[in-house]
């Protein structure tokens, strides 16, 4: 069976060794209404997305990119609160670097925007049929 690619593993290919970042468990990634620019590919650990006054909240797993928002909307904010709610390995890419991996890599986009559709069908519990 062939392997799939994904959003994080075109990000790690473009990846400079400066750009892996360690947290701890309890820290603030980004927080709602911050400017953001760059997103993160989670390498290891989990990392809790929170929104609308932690209303409403998802957890995500190593494997999963998040944070892209802010490079693609017209203001540039982050849009929700990131914690890391284990030990966490992140993978950073900066805006330049985004704009870099689309333009060199099309199929980048189409992986991110595959990533963000599974997550909005898991968060919804949508089952494919």
């Amino acid at each position: 069976m062939a392997h799939t690619v994904h959003a994080l593993d075109t990000m790690r290919a473009l990846a400079d060794k400066g750009e892996v970042r360690d947290v701890e468990a309890g820290s603030v990634i980004f927080r709602a209404g911050e400017p953001g620019d760059c997103m993160f590919g989670l390498l290891e650990g989990t990392v809790r997305l929170s929104w609308n006054a932690d209303a409403g909240h998802e957890d995500i797993q190593a494997g999963d990119v998040f944070g892209a928002g802010a490079l693609v909307t017209q203001d540039h904010r982050r849009y929700g609160h990131a914690t890391a709610l284990t030990p966490c390995r992140l993978l950073v890419m900066n805006r330049e670097k985004f704009l870099f991996a689309v333009q060199e890599a099309p199929m980048f986009a189409i992986e991110l925007l595959g990533s963000i559709d599974q997550r909005l069908r898991d968060l919804k519990g949508v089952t494919r049929n």
